[in-house]
């Protein structure tokens, strides 16, 4: 089993590197891609951790971006990186910009829920290692720690939704600049979990095809056209795009830990022609295979 999506303790996850690659092994998976959000903090561990359990290892980021699809409407777009130079100049620097605004905007959203809860930065920093990537899931598991909500899904659903009075949207790099940094970083683009968001009932007419044509055209080389959050209609919409175009077909579990989502380690996978393709296509980092 190939799966090419997943997070540890260095962003939103709930289990280290390490604990990450051995329940990958303990699963059955050969090949794990670990992508957490906007750091490659993870990799040296990931990498030493897939060498002890006898499995392969892809080296990734999943990097947060913004995306005009028209009318004036910004939606956040995940791009899984995968096998980038880790060392790329320009990707530092840019991941440390990200990394840095997703701190202020999780400051600003504690400083909201202050006003009518107890809660407070100290209280999310008990819930990260230091230099992981900060973001929502942090908050949520204090809310959690703190008995203000039984979940972490719990507080995405209410305190944390996107139009909570305490949401505050956040800063991210453009979609068209990122794909285009990961090819500079020599790294390969799959766009992740795809349209998401998109409505049951909806026809092909509501698909927003420019959006893709776009990115497509801007160098995105893939899609993770399985993963659980895709709906059926769209995803059956997504094979045909990747087909139209050539693009990696990727599918993944998008796993954080027990606990931390239901996504489970396997739950969807990759076959290994798209996986060769992208070892193939990267120029950036070596996969460990």
């Amino acid at each position: 089993m190939i799966d090419l999506h997943t997070h540890s303790t260095r962003s939103d996850g709930i289990d280290t590197p390490t604990e990450l690659v051995t329940k990958a092994a303990a699963c059955g998976i050969s090949v794990l891609a670990i992508t957490d959000h906007d750091t490659t903090s993870g990799w040296d561990e990931a990498i030493a951790a897939a060498q002890n359990s006898g499995i392969g290892l892809v080296p990734g980021i999943e990097v947060s971006t913004r995306s005009e699809i028209g009318q004036g409407r910004r939606i956040s777009v995940h791009i899984l990186a995968y096998l980038p130079d880790p060392e790329h100049p320009e990707l530092v620097a840019e991941l440390k910009k990200t990394r840095d605004a997703r701190v202020n905007r999780a400051r600003e959203m504690v400083d909201r829920l202050a006003v009518d809860y107890e809660i407070s930065w100290a209280d999310i920093e008990a819930q990260i290692e230091p230099g992981a990537t900060v973001g929502r899931p942090a908050i949520a598991d204090a809310l959690v720690h703190l008995g203000i909500v039984p979940t972490r899904s719990d507080a995405f659903t209410s305190i944390l939704h996107r139009k909570s009075p305490y949401y505050v949207s956040d800063h991210s790099l453009n979609t068209i600049e990122a794909i285009g940094l990961i090819r500079r970083a020599g790294g390969v683009s799959v766009m992740a979990h795809p349209l998401i968001d998109f409505p049951a009932g909806a026809s092909a007419l509501d698909l927003p095809n420019e959006h893709f044509e776009r990115l497509i055209g801007a160098g995105l080389e893939g899609v993770e056209v399985n993963h659980r959050s895709v709906p059926d209609f769209a995803r059956r919409w997504l094979v045909k795009l990747a087909q139209r175009h050539n693009l990696i077909q990727t599918g993944s579990s998008d796993y954080h830990g027990l606990g931390a989502k239901e996504n489970e380690l396997g739950e969807n996978t990759t076959e290994k022609a798209m996986l060769d393709r992208i070892v193939a296509q990267a120029e950036g980092f070596e996969a460990r295979l």
